[in-house]
């Protein structure tokens, strides 16, 4: 222990560390913060369900020091895809942040073909639109209070089970995707619920938004092909209730044809809620 008390031997100690520092390991960390690579950055604002194009994007080099393994470094790995979150110009695209397949709300509307529609109604209240808990894919119950003026509250038989296209806050932007913000307070409260109807379903739906308060009730949520079972339900009521061999008008406006759709909602669906 005495070799370390000897401040010559400390000094030259010293010394060598630092040509060690200085000469190998300064060097070998300068060579890897210099090290370039090429990543692709967004040159174009893109929104979450965007699909991503050539000209949002471009391939930069930039030093290779502390980027993360998973950032996007050739173009063609991102052209074609489509955001799972907002990507600001300037930002550097990591593959978590893209999907190979278009978000469901907008899948359904680019895939339309005219025997469903998609179609909003306001959410009047917090509760009414399940405390702003609803997503897409869920399957609902729009439960009508004092439907038709007769003072009663029911699930008309057409809005047995609807699916939830998606929920969207007043400034535009979809509400509540399931996306983590940094607090609970920044949040955006839903103010409009977009569903999947057929037309038939969108007409009592339109008179309900006009004239009455509706409520929406979570029936099912989990996969896709469950849903599916629900909705093919809820296509057979409509069939039964609205015969396609029938004038699409003529139905409209016949007491008949309206009473008779009464009878098969109150047998069929058991609609009326205590």
């Amino acid at each position: 222990m005495n070799i370390f008390k000897n401040r010559t031997v400390l000094g030259i100690i010293c010394i060598l560390l630092s040509l060690l520092i200085c000469f190998g390991i300064t060097p070998l960390f300068n060579e890897s913060v210099s090290q370039k690579t090429d990543i692709v950055r967004v040159v174009k604002e893109i929104k979450t369900g965007d699909e991503i194009t050539k000209d949002m994007v471009q391939t930069v080099e930039v030093g290779g020091f502390g980027l993360p393994e998973n950032v996007i470094r050739k173009s063609e790995n991102v052209i074609g895809k489509y955001a799972k979150a907002d990507l600001s110009v300037g930002d550097y695209i990591l593959n978590t942040k893209l999907s190979e397949t278009m978000a469901a709300e907008n899948a359904y509307l680019y895939n339309l073909d005219g025997t469903k529609q998609a179609m909003s109604v306001t959410i009047k209240s917090f509760a009414s639109g399940l405390s702003g808990k609803l997503k897409s894919g869920d399957i609902v119950s729009i439960i009508a209070s004092d439907y038709k003026k007769q003072g009663a509250t029911v699930i008309p038989a057409e809005l047995k089970y609807v699916e939830v296209i998606s929920v969207t806050a007043s400034s535009g932007f979809d509400a509540n995707t399931g996306e983590e913000k940094a607090g609970e307070d920044e949040r955006e409260l839903p103010s409009t619920v977009t569903l999947l109807v057929s037309p038939e379903q969108s007409k009592v739906l339109a008179e309900l938004e006009t004239e009455g308060k509706l409520h929406m009730s979570l029936i099912y949520r989990g996969t896709p092909s469950n849903a599916a079972k629900f909705i093919e339900v809820q296509d057979k009521l409509t069939n039964e209730l609205y015969p396609k061999n029938q004038d699409e008008n003529s139905y409209s406006d016949s007491e008949e044809q309206e009473n008779k759709n009464e009878d098969i909602s109150e047998k069929v669906m058991g609609n009326e809620v205590q």
